[in-house]
């Protein structure tokens, strides 16, 4: 493999449209193919961002070849069978989050991936982001001392339209769930890095409050408890009247680290001035710099922050917060040895 890691995008809607972006200002990102099953659609994605390969059907894209990895942006419930796909063709993988909709196929994917010798990347790109990143290495460092418990607020607001434009984020069967594991769960993920500790119990409430309408929350709140003892409140939402900032505030014995992402990512340390570091990669936004990472994982063997088997403390914890708000009653977390090797 050369200096230049072939990128493959699969599903051609917002989220890819702002990788591609990002791809074409990367210096070592070559984007060789667009799929998507709307033709027109992959046609202007591929025109917009001078993509020479369309494709429609995402076998074909497969069988054709021609790239390193690919880039999936599609909904949450075609991620198991297309990254097993990709892995069965030695293809790497780059899919948005979460790995796939259930842990069970998560777990599953890792193990598969792992025995095809090809990796898997999770684009939970906070762990890019530079108050985040600041955040999770200082805290990891012990710079707080014992953590006792931590704190994410996601208040967002969505219009109707987001559920218009693409229909999948209404339903349970494609999406796996609303604001909790679409939003909330990159928040998670990085309380969960930072802390070094496996979710082991859940609690959880769901609701609909403005889109009545569709299968999927509007509203999620959640206490998750670590292994070590610490607890992670969680509030999460897109019917916020208007779009806020979104925090997260972990609280040690010596000291709390508070991160907002407004009006640019940054966090604050009370009672303690620890070293902070920087993420890996220079890069306009995290989204960049988790590109970087993972073309230097891909060509290099350069370690990437989010490999697959990293990301399923999060979708275990979000899992869990969804049968407990179901059940009621709080759900015990068995996790496998994928997830404690994760820390």
């Amino acid at each position: 493999m050369g200096k230049i890691l072939s990128l493959g995008i699969v599903g051609c809607g917002d989220i890819a449209a702002a990788m591609a972006l990002l791809g074409r200002l990367t210096p070592g990102v070559e984007l060789a193919a667009a799929c998507d099953i709307s033709r027109p659609r992959a046609e202007a994605f591929a025109h917009k961002h001078k993509i020479a390969a369309i494709y429609t059907d995402y076998a074909a894209m497969l069988a054709a070849g021609g790239f390193d990895a690919i880039y999936l942006a599609v909904p949450h419930n075609l991620h198991f069978e297309m990254i097993k796909a990709a892995a069965d063709a030695g293809v790497h993988i780059l899919t948005e989050k979460p790995i796939t909709r259930t842990l069970a196929e998560g777990q599953a994917i890792v193990a598969y991936a792992a025995q095809k010798g090809v990796k898997i990347g999770v684009n939970y790109q906070y762990r890019y982001d530079s108050g985040c990143h600041r955040l999770a290495r200082a805290v990891q460092a012990g710079a707080l001392g014992e953590v006792l418990y931590a704190r994410i607020n996601v208040p967002w607001h969505r219009e109707r339209g987001y559920f218009e434009s693409s229909p999948w984020h209404q339903t349970i069967a494609q999406a796996g769930g609303g604001t909790l594991i679409t939003q909330a769960s990159h928040l998670i993920d990085i309380v969960l890095w930072a802390v070094g500790s496996p979710p082991v119990s859940a609690s959880g409430y769901t609701a609909r409050k403005v889109f009545t309408d569709v299968e999927v929350e509007d509203l999620a709140l959640g206490t998750i408890e670590m292994q070590n003892g610490s607890l992670l409140q969680i509030t999460s939402s897109m019917v916020a009247a208007s779009e806020q900032t979104v925090s997260i505030e972990i609280y040690g014995r010596r000291g709390t680290a508070i991160y907002t992402n407004r009006p640019w990512p940054r966090v604050k340390f009370i009672g303690v001035s620890p070293k902070t570091e920087q993420p890996p990669h220079w890069g306009l936004h995290a989204l960049q710099r988790s590109l970087k990472g993972f073309r230097d994982w891909v060509l290099a063997d350069q370690p990437y922050l989010i490999p697959g088997e990293a990301a399923l403390p999060a979708l275990a914890a979000v899992e869990a917060i969804y049968q407990a708000a179901e059940t009621g009653r709080r759900v015990e977390i068995c996790p496998d040895q994928s997830i404690t090797e994760a820390y």
